[in-house]
């Protein structure tokens, strides 16, 4: 039986207009239409990547960001098609390298990066092999 449409990931941050510019400039995001509350924290905003899509917010009482919680133990994969370019745009605007870019047996060259907001990216492309 199929139900399930899409899966859109929902980030929570503790600065959320900080985090769209970190995103825009790490990783090319374009934003959608922001909405804010009066106090102007984002209560929901849509970032296009690539042909994905993500939400975000700032953290409140019910939802809480990685940063207040110690961690998360959740990592988003980002399919690309240079993992070496990927990985200096990331530095670049501010992310720390968890595990550096690198070739594997299984067939993928990638790293793993932490953004400033607390949340866990691999950049991941295939080997060629020729």
């Amino acid at each position: 039986m199929e139900f399930v449409t899409e899966l859109i990931p929902r980030l929570v941050v503790a600065d959320g207009a900080g985090a769209v510019a970190f995103y825009q400039r790490a990783l090319g995001a374009a934003e959608g239409k922001r909405y804010t509350d009066v106090a102007g924290r984002i209560v929901h905003t849509e970032l296009t990547i690539g042909s994905s899509r993500i939400h975000l917010k700032d953290e409140d009482g019910g939802d809480r960001a990685p940063t207040s919680l110690g961690g998360t133990p959740v990592i988003m994969h980002l399919g690309v098609t240079d993992a070496d370019m990927a990985a200096k745009a990331l530095v670049e605007a501010g992310a720390t390298v968890v595990f550096p870019v690198a070739d594997h047996g299984y067939g993928m060259k990638d790293g793993r990066f932490a953004d400033p907001y607390g949340h866990l990216w691999i950049v991941s492309e295939p080997i060629v092999e020729s």
